[in-house]
């Protein structure tokens, strides 16, 4: 499968968290992430990830763009709700296209370790 990580600053360390929980399935996946949290993946938790800009500077569109040409087949977004973001817009019709083509997204730590045990059981 192809997933997109994203992880909002505040969310980073529980992306890492929960990447280095399961890193032996993830290495089994093709992997795309918007820029620092891809640079996080790779160093921190040494996957293989192909990473693409940063959230505000159009990383969250760029994902949006293949997910459209389905090129994604699953998503986890990390979002922090409690601190504005000056791409909002973007963070929401990346949302919006995980509904409009049916892709599995995580929004946060619960649902994406519930979508990542499903992937294992696979």
């Amino acid at each position: 499968m192809r997933i997109a990580l994203v992880a909002h600053d505040k969310k980073k360390n529980d992306m890492v968290a929960l990447a280095t929980e399961f890193a032996p399935l993830l290495r089994q996946h093709i992997l795309m992430a918007t820029g620092t949290t891809g640079g996080r993946l790779q160093e921190t938790v040494g996957l293989t990830v192909e990473r693409l800009l940063s959230g505000p500077l159009g990383g969250d569109l760029q994902i949006g763009a293949r997910l459209s040409m389905g090129e994604v087949d699953a998503l986890i977004f990390l979002r922090d709700p409690m601190t504005a973001q000056p791409h909002e817009p973007d963070i929401n019709a990346l949302v919006r296209a995980c509904d409009v083509h049916n892709v599995p997204c995580a929004t946060n730590l619960a649902t994406a370790r519930l979508l990542l045990v499903d992937l294992s059981r696979r």
